[in-house]
């Protein structure tokens, strides 16, 4: 396929209830949306998952859309492509930069498998046509209401509920939810806000029989968990620390993880994510699908991601109606009793739902080959 053109869209959603990490909370998610075309009028889409700010990683929306504008775009436009894994290749002279990466190669993914009339999930070598799925709940001002949020969404029959902790909103909280819910597949995420100062309180966490906590350390760090996991019962997941299949690989052989949280745009797209599955299935280690409060094309690609084999956790690609009152996608993504169906249409099997996305675009770019 010969890439003849690419849109890119800046988008603006308000979101439909804050979200709260230790981060900072979120109140609108600003993002880009990608469509590359090819020579036949196939068309596939990408999404940028990179914040306003570089508080997950030192990626951000703005160098995101340099990045993609001013280094990606000329080395795929007017080119010809046989396979998406040839993106990453192509790319590989681009120093990280990985959720831009991303954004691309996941809209030449969609429109491979557009072209060659199947689904992503086959193409990616999927087999589920159902996935379990979880829930990623922000932080809350009050525990009671956290504990009705957590209830609601049990009822919806989610599969396994994660809360975001911090120092001074940890193990009373975890307590609190274990309490009440003692047979719920639980799971806490620091997002990097403990230090090896913190131990002793976060050994306090392994009575609660937790699935697991994740990245508990610093984002950059694989040595320090090691040195944590070894006096842990609690599995360590590990999410910020690991951008490619040899970040996995020295974390797994030091010990530092028991658990590997995947997430499309933070390893550089699809096909390093499904060599680190791969990898981690050979090794016993257990993979899931983490969210970065995508959109609808963003969920798709982690709904076609999560059909792998390995993926024997429950992710977070919770139903479009968490997060957004009206999605770009159509239709959008449902969850019933904790499953999302694995949709039959060719690529992520679900159309752009353009009125939407007219009505949340801010800004657009076009690169056509010449």
């Amino acid at each position: 396929m010969i890439i003849q053109e690419i849109n890119i869209r800046k988008m603006k959603m308000k979101m439909k209830h804050p979200f709260t990490t230790s981060f900072g909370t979120f109140h609108e998610k600003n993002f880009l949306l990608l469509e590359a075309k090819d020579e036949l009028g196939n068309s596939g889409w990408g999404e940028s998952v990179a914040f306003d700010s570089p508080w997950y990683n030192e990626e951000t929306l703005e160098t995101n859309l340099h990045i993609i504008k001013d280094f990606l775009i000329p080395i795929i436009v007017g080119k010809k492509i046989g396979h998406p894994d040839e993106v990453s290749e192509r790319f590989s002279a681009i120093r990280k930069n990985n959720m831009a990466k991303s954004t691309v190669e996941g809209a030449i993914w969609d429109l491979y498998a557009k072209r060659n009339e199947m689904t992503l999930a086959h193409a990616l070598g999927g087999k589920l046509d159902k996935i379990e799925v979880g829930i990623s709940i922000g932080i809350h001002e009050k525990v009671e209401d956290l504990v009705e949020t957590v209830r609601r969404f049990v009822e919806e029959g989610y599969k396994r509920i994660k809360v975001k902790i911090k120092p001074g909103y940890d193990v009373e909280v975890i307590r609190e939810l274990r309490k009440q819910f003692p047979d719920v597949p639980l799971m806490a995420d620091a997002n990097s806000a403990y230090t090896l100062d913190d131990v002793e309180l976060l050994k306090q966490l392994d009575v609660f029989n937790l699935t697991m906590i994740e990245q508990p350390l610093a984002s950059d760090d694989i040595i320090d968990h090691a040195t944590l996991q070894k006096q842990l019962i609690t599995p360590i997941c590990l999410d910020e620390s690991i951008h490619s299949l040899e970040d996995t690989r020295k974390a797994v052989e030091l010990g530092s993880t028991k658990i590997i949280n995947i997430k499309i745009g933070r390893v550089g797209g699809l096909t390093e994510a499904k060599r680190i599955h791969d990898y981690c299935m050979e090794q016993g280690i257990p993979v899931w699908c983490g969210g970065m409060l995508e959109s609808g094309i963003g969920r798709a690609h982690n709904v076609a991601l999560t059909t792998l084999p390995n993926f024997i956790l429950p992710g977070d690609t919770a139903g479009s109606s968490r997060y957004w009152e009206e999605d770009v996608i159509s239709p959008e993504v449902i969850v019933e009793d904790g499953y999302i169906t694995v949709p039959t249409a060719y690529g992520i099997g679900y159309e752009p739902n353009y009125n939407a996305m007219d009505k949340f675009t801010v800004e657009q770019y076009q690169f056509k080959a010449y």
